[in-house]
């Protein structure tokens, strides 16, 4: 999927200038194309190097929160619910605890440890799955949590944002979170419609009414703020709940006689290790997008969308982050790098910069997730799966753009 995506950028910008140059007769397209090439290739590698500090940074504190055993309290925290997601699984059986670590690393960010431990679940799961072809209710309602799961700390965006210029990189936080928590209750509402699941009673009710009051109280504090306010208050809630969290994960490592500097020292190593691997999928990606955008084809596509919403008397504001929103059920690069353009070109600050990183955040990549997992286990019927998903992809980009109207009017 992503090396057609990534060839048709190419096709396409290349079809958009020879058609500028014979329907308009310009051909200073060619020359904008392949400066973009250029540019778009330093900027990649400026931003990878400049990210290398603070994922080194972050990756050791989250090692720090494995070490010490705070994933695992969150694991716990949530087993009860997870239990009953799962009703087929029998109790004590290894693919309980594999579900459990893989959402409380999904929730952390962890998407170096979420990864691989998300293909143990589906291989355990796939041992009870009696045809083997075929994804059984629990494995599609697991893949759909894991392509649209709430993720309480988006490390990646932030970083991203910092090295950007943002004035204060965790202002999307809350935003965030709100429209990743509409998309992950759609998947599972639309998974539970599906597969006839009663998910209004007892311990599941309990924990999915929780976790909707605690949201639906954020957006109404932060619905009735005026403007600075909200940018005061917001502020102040993603920065007390990313040091707090950080504070926990050092206290815990103490506590339990971790070597706190020798693990983070081993977390930052890694992050070094993913800034570096990052810079070859960066430069393709960013010069595919240039390509895009210098020849007029992405241009041509938001305007005509901003004149349609325009027609309906619709704010257009939306319309830049269009590009995002479309790239992220396919490609995790190729929004990454939608992000990374949008910001470029319209500002980390700007109103098409943070609705960017939101809909960056809201949801994961559907048909990667789905490649990915079901591909591990040799599945080739995957029923709902993929409508579900999309299901949660559609909410989470709705979620996102109004969440932002509301944050960042």
């Amino acid at each position: 999927m992503l090396n057609r995506i990534w060839a048709a950028f190419f096709f396409v910008g290349f079809a958009a200038c020879l058609a500028q140059a014979l329907v308009f007769g310009n051909t200073a397209v060619f020359q904008d194309v392949v400066a973009s090439t250029f540019d778009m290739a330093k900027t990649a590698f400026e931003i990878a190097l400049g990210l290398t500090g603070i994922l080194c940074l972050w990756l050791g504190i989250l090692r720090l929160g494995e070490a010490g055993g705070s994933v695992d309290a969150l694991a716990r925290l949530f087993r009860p619910l997870f239990r009953r997601l799962f009703p087929s699984i029998p109790a004590g059986h290894p693919a309980e605890g594999s579900i459990v670590m893989n959402m409380a690393a999904n929730v952390l960010g962890l998407d170096n440890a979420a990864t691989p431990i998300g293909l143990k679940a589906m291989n355990e799961m796939h041992a009870l799955n009696p045809a083997k072809d075929t994804a059984s209710d629990d494995q599609i309602l697991f893949l759909v949590i894991n392509s649209s799961s709430v993720t309480l700390l988006p490390v990646t965006i932030f970083t991203y944002r910092a090295q950007m210029g943002a004035a204060d990189p965790t202002d999307v936080f809350v935003p965030i979170l709100i429209a990743t928590f509409a998309s992950t209750m759609t998947g599972l509402l639309a998974v539970a419609a599906v597969q006839r699941r009663n998910l209004l009673s007892g311990v599941v009710a309990a924990y999915l009414g929780g976790m909707t009051a605690l949201v639906a109280a954020l957006v109404l504090y932060f619905a009735r703020l005026d403007e600075e306010m909200l940018a005061s208050r917001s502020a102040l809630l993603a920065n007390g709940t990313i040091l707090s969290l950080i504070v926990v994960f050092l206290a815990a490592a103490v506590r339990k006689r971790v070597p706190v500097y020798e693990v983070f020292v081993d977390g930052a190593k890694e992050g070094f290790r993913v800034a570096v691997r990052i810079i070859p999928y960066l430069v393709a990606m960013l010069v595919a997008i240039g390509v895009l955008r210098a020849s007029g084809a992405l241009d041509l596509l938001l305007d005509a969308v901003r004149a349609g919403s325009a027609a309906l008397r619709i704010d257009t504001r939306w319309v830049d982050g269009l590009p995002t929103a479309l790239m992220k059920p396919l490609s995790g690069s190729g929004a990454r790098g939608m992000l990374i353009e949008t910001m470029k070109v319209h500002g980390a600050d700007s109103f098409a910069g943070r609705l960017s990183s939101v809909l960056q955040g809201s949801t994961e990549t559907t048909f990667y997730v789905l490649a990915v997992y079901f591909g591990a286990v040799g599945i080739r019927k995957t029923r709902h799966a993929l409508a579900c998903g999309l299901a949660a992809d559609l909410a989470g980009i709705v979620g996102a753009i109004l969440v932002s109207y509301v944050f960042f009017g």
